[in-house]
């Protein structure tokens, strides 16, 4: 048994604000990290390590010296309080593995914080090609956010400066401000740190549990258009709008982002987030009871955000939240393509599909069911540039206005500010129906036809 001192560097770690409109939330805090001691053990099989928490409960692995190699794996021991790992690379095809010791399960994060430094439970800060999350299921590994009353400010689990190539499966995530933050702020100075010059590549993001969280289950992606430098804010608007004189970039974007097989719930704000992301891919993740903070800027169960390119929503069931069932803000610039295929979206208090994309996206909206929301079950709006005609093929839409009330045609699918639909035909045709009774779906079985319904082959088939 060895034990080593890894001293600390600073850190900068974000924390989150509210602004007015979905998804701008940005702020800095800076925080120095401690002096931890590791306890480490080898095997005859391949080096492994097993680090316990210093006597305040935290630690930090900063790998700045390279103690930790391709291939190696970091046994967590214990209760933390804070991970924190810094500067820590595997390769392609040696990556870092970073888990729970078998048989046991590790708690990381700190329920009483209340404000101060140390808001995040694991922080991944400049780290590639890591491997995270429990060996035996996502009980496993628990990472457990604030539960006092300056909670909304903690991360639960950050990846940030860059870090990619990342790995996430087998958590439990709960409570805090936010479950899962993945995105890098542009720095002054930095110009790696800006958009085109870096993208972060391949984050994927599975079989987790992510729930009662204050804010959003999972900020994947950087949510400003553009970063002012000078004034260190972000910026949301046109570059016509630029204040003379600052300096303005684009934050980094991600590249081949997949997020599957999760479990959201009890969520304050959005559900699964997304922003900045080329080749995204969301699918079979449930998603429920989102926005219980019913802020209307905040408010999708999954939203593909601004700057998306690229992006793939399939099999997702989203259902009893009090937001927009689905929202969708990408951009079609480059010719990029959307598709949002065979989802069940069901019981939304507001509009249940809410798209406004930009740069002409066109969205394949196939094989859906859109059932029971209280406004209009698709809505589209044109004004951000969202005016080349979507395709909507064999949906199954299904009691716009939770099915009360005079319904008229334009509530299945409502079209403002020049946007543009093509409906199939025959059997690509969308088939629209006043309750779940007229439809002859089940409600308690994913909305599946029963026998004589007049569905056909419309709508969602769970696999």
């Amino acid at each position: 048994m060895k034990n080593f001192k890894l001293f600390a560097q600073s850190v900068i770690v974000a924390a989150t604000i509210s602004c007015a409109f979905s998804c701008k939330k940005e702020a800095i805090l800076e925080e120095k990290l401690d002096i931890n001691n590791l306890a480490t053990t080898a095997t005859p099989t391949g080096r492994e390590f097993t680090l316990v928490p210093d006597a305040s409960g935290r630690l930090l692995i900063d790998n700045s010296s390279k103690t930790y190699q391709p291939g190696d794996i970091i046994n967590l021991k214990g209760t933390f309080k804070s991970v924190q790992v810094i500067n820590t690379s595997g390769s392609a095809i040696a990556p870092i593995t970073i888990r729970n010791v078998s048989g046991t399960t590790v708690n990381i994060g700190d329920p009483a914080w209340n404000g101060g430094g140390y808001s995040t439970g694991l922080v991944l800060w400049n780290c590639h090609y890591i491997k995270l999350g429990g060996q035996s299921g996502n009980t496993s590994m628990v990472i457990n956010g604030s539960k006092q009353a300056a909670k909304a400010a903690y991360y639960d689990l950050q990846i940030g400066n860059k870090s990619d190539n990342i790995e996430i499966s087998n958590l439990t995530i709960q409570d805090g401000g936010n479950g899962i933050v993945a995105k890098t702020d542009p720095v002054k100075n930095d110009a790696s740190t800006a958009y085109p010059n870096t993208v972060m590549q391949n984050l994927s993001i599975h079989d987790i549990v992510i729930k009662n969280t204050t804010n959003e289950a999972m900020y994947i992606g950087h949510t400003a258009t553009y970063w002012d430098l000078t004034s260190n804010v972000p910026y949301y608007g046109a570059a016509s709008g630029f204040t003379a004189g600052h300096q303005y970039v684009q934050p980094i974007i991600w590249r081949n982002v997949k997020i599957y097989n999760n479990v959201v719930s009890n969520i304050g704000l959005d559900g699964i987030q997304t922003s900045a992301i080329d080749q995204l891919e969301v699918h079979n993740n449930e998603v429920s009871n989102w926005a219980t903070q019913k802020n209307y800027a905040h408010n999708g169960g999954i939203l593909i955000g601004g700057r998306t390119t690229n992006t793939n929503t399939h099999d997702n069931y989203v259902h009893d939240g009090w937001g927009e069932l689905c929202q969708f803000y990408g951009s079609g610039e480059n010719g990029s393509k959307h598709t949002i295929v065979n989802n069940l979206f069901r019981n939304g208090q507001l509009d249940g599909i809410s798209m406004r994309g930009s740069a002409n996206a066109i969205v394949v909206f196939s094989n859906n069911t859109v059932a029971y929301a209280a406004g209009n079950l698709i809505r589209i709006n044109g004004s951000g540039g969202q005016t080349s005609a979507n395709i909507l093929n064999s949906n199954a839409l299904i009691a716009p206005r939770n099915g009360t009330g005079t319904i008229y045609d334009k509530n299945y699918i409502y079209l403002e500010n020049s946007a543009i639909v093509t409906e199939g035909t025959g059997t690509y045709a969308n088939k629209k129906f006043v309750t779940s009774a007229a439809a002859g779906a089940s409600a308690n079985n994913y909305y599946l036809p029963l026998t004589g319904s007049l569905m056909g082959t419309a709508g969602y088939r769970r696999i």
